[in-house]
């Protein structure tokens, strides 16, 4: 501990690195039986704000002989300081090297974090690829998002958690508890993995890659006795989503044909009005947050969500604790219900019409229209609001430049929407549109469409650009050179790896960050590895073209 305290002043944001925290957990090591390091692959800030990491960290410390720890990716400044200092990486709790604990655990929620993965494995000095570890390193499992194509980093992970977490990681865990303390087992890691590749929701690269299994996802079917987090852990510093969060439900109704969650979180999955509350305002007694988020995927379509924001109001007006409804959507939008959450702070209102047209909101099966949209910023306007984010995306299936210049069309729309409905134009109104890449992912309708170019995106940046006219309209568009490289990891195969870890070793690390990005780096891996980076990303899979993914069921 004296060493890492030495190396802190040197580094930006040393509070990512010390732990400490109101509500951690501490455990005598001398009295625990597994430990587990629980990876995320960016930075403390981000990674303090995932709920999926919150509630795997209670669930194995809840369990008595276990001990989970945190820990997230150095910053390069920190990174610097570990390696001249020869630290290895360490847990939040203990300051203890993870490379002795029994499990490391990944989270993995993105493609662009796998160079994170890997230099987070080379910083704790684990070897990368699975071959090459024995029965002294640690187990390496991951699971999230990203184990629903699992292919580009099967060199690296021992094992893989498809679907919902938080029971299969208990079995696992008491699994690898029965092998090591039985002694005629011999415990090992090869004896582990056979027993586990049994279980559902379990891929084993080294079991699974030598037969026809397909894996099916686990899914936790009632939420309301599943474990929720009410004692998080309140951060020493300020995270992206600095608040306590309610996760309504799990799943989607609409199943737009672009999103990977709406066809992969099924079935849907909702908790009672009841846990809801009680989980609310235990949250923040435990906590001290003055602000709750109610999660999902889309708020709006929780079926008691008025019941709820009633409950939860009694109790937080008069303790100044605020409700936010994200995922709101323009056709089910209540201006009344909104004005009763926010009566202690107001936000700007964010819609989704992903697409400009009506023609292309009903191909990709985003169920809004026109209409609904002006609706809702009418009714928002008159009640007082002057602040509205709208979501697009560019280069969806079909999409054509008449439906590029729409997007400005809808913009424009919603700004004369203010100045008709609204009662005070002294205030100012801020529209901010914003547009991403479409990207095709695994399990979706769209998982054989190719992405647009580059070179193409921008040009329709470059459209859309031109088209909006007015000043108080504010256009912000994201780099397509991440998305570019985020198309051929998500639809990766086995072949990725080596270009995965390429990339690491050519310097590739936080590619979600588009300060740290760098496609010539990614390029350069695909060229090492004899392999076209446009062969994943902007290639059309054919009908008949059997798909890496194509084994997992979900």
């Amino acid at each position: 501990m004296e060493t890492i305290e030495k190396i802190l002043a040197k580094v930006q944001k040393p509070a990512r690195y010390t732990g400490g925290e109101y509500n951690q957990i501490i455990k005598d090591k001398t009295k625990v039986d597994v430990r587990v390091a629980l990876c995320f692959p960016d930075v403390y800030e981000i990674g303090m704000s995932n709920l999926g990491l919150r509630i795997i960290y209670g669930v194995l410390n809840n369990m008595e002989n276990v001990w989970c720890e945190r820990v997230f990716s150095p910053w390069a400044d920190m990174e610097e300081q570990l390696r001249e200092n020869n630290i290895p990486l360490y847990g939040l709790e203990s300051y203890d090297t993870i490379k002795d604990f029994d499990i490391i655990a990944f989270s993995l929620g993105y493609e662009l974090s796998y160079t994170n993965m890997l230099n987070m494995l080379d910083l704790a000095g684990v070897p990368l690829k699975r071959n090459e570890r024995n029965d002294k390193n640690p187990l390496v499992i991951a699971g999230g998002s990203c184990s629903l194509n699992p292919n580009p980093i099967s060199d690296f992970i021992d094992l893989f958690v498809v679907g919902d977490g938080e029971e299969i990681i208990v079995e696992l865990v008491n699994l690898y508890n029965d092998l090591k303390a039985d002694k005629d087992e011999k415990a090992n890691k090869t004896k582990f993995l056979e027993k586990s590749s049994i279980l559902d929701g379990v891929y084993v690269p080294s079991i699974h890659d030598k037969t026809n299994t397909t894996i099916s996802k686990r899914v936790v079917k009632n939420l309301d006795t599943a474990f929720f987090p009410t004692r998080t852990i309140v951060p020493s510093m300020s995270i992206v989503h600095d608040r306590t969060v309610l996760e309504l439900f799990r799943g989607c109704y609409h199943k737009c044909k672009f999103c990977q969650a709406g066809f992969t979180e099924h079935p849907v999955r909702s908790r009672s009005v009841e846990t809801l509350t009680k989980q609310g305002i235990e949250a923040i007694t435990n906590s001290g947050y003055d602000e709750i988020g109610l999660l999902s995927l889309s708020t709006g379509d929780y079926k008691d969500l008025s019941k709820l924001c009633d409950n939860l109001l009694k109790w937080c007006e008069p303790r100044k604790v605020s409700l936010s409804l994200p995922s709101l959507r323009a056709s089910n939008f209540n201006v009344e219900l909104l004005k009763q959450v926010q009566k202690v702070r107001k936000s700007s209102l964010t819609f989704a019409p992903e697409a400009g047209s009506q023609r292309l909101r009903d191909y990709i099966n985003k169920d809004i229209t026109e209409g609904e949209l002006f609706d809702a910023c009418k009714l928002a306007f008159e009640n007082g609001w002057n602040s509205v984010k709208l979501y697009f995306m560019l280069g969806l299936p079909t999409e054509t430049d008449d439906d590029v210049l729409a997007i400005a069309k809808v913009a424009h729309s919603v700004l004369n929407t203010w100045r008709e409905h609204t009662n005070n134009k002294k205030r100012g109104v801020r529209i901010t549109l914003s547009t991403s890449c479409f990207i095709p992912k695994p399990h979706t309708p769209f998982e054989r469409e190719e992405q647009i170019s580059v070179k193409e995106y921008l040009r329709r940046v470059s459209l859309l650009k031109n088209a909006i006219q007015s000043k108080m309209i504010t256009y912000n568009w994201h780099s397509p050179d991440q998305g570019y490289v985020e198309a051929a990891l998500s639809r990766g195969d086995k072949g990725l790896g080596a270009v995965i870890e390429a990339a690491w070793r050519g310097g590739a690390r936080f590619d979600s960050w588009s300060e740290c990005f760098s496609l010539q780096t990614w390029l350069n891996a695909f060229a090492e590895c004899n392999l076209n980076i446009d062969d994943y990303a902007t290639k059309k899979r054919k009908e008949n073209e059997t798909l890496p993914w194509s084994f997992i069921k979900v």
